[in-house]
């Protein structure tokens, strides 16, 4: 799994990767974090506002720092699909 923080690496970025990294480790996933920090890229995925965070370029979320539970939810609605 391929796991993406898109961000300038303000203070919202670091808790969103912080809270990806736990959730990804709490559900056992092999996962690989990227931190993605230019503008252009970011803007790429359609975010206009960060963090956001992509799992096999998939955007799952964008705007706002979700707590550990959430993002496993995330995380395991990808491993669904």
């Amino acid at each position: 799994m391929n796991i993406k923080i898109l961000g300038s690496g303000c203070a919202n970025c670091v808790n969103l990767e912080k809270a990806a990294r736990a959730a990804a480790a709490e559900l056992g996933l092999d996962a690989d974090f990227e931190k993605v920090t230019d503008y252009a890229d970011i803007a790429g995925y359609g975010i206009m506002r960060t963090p956001g965070l992509v799992v096999d370029e998939t955007v799952v979320l964008s705007g706002r720092v979700p707590t550990v539970s959430q993002v496993k939810e995330l995380l395991s609605a990808q491993l669904g699909s």
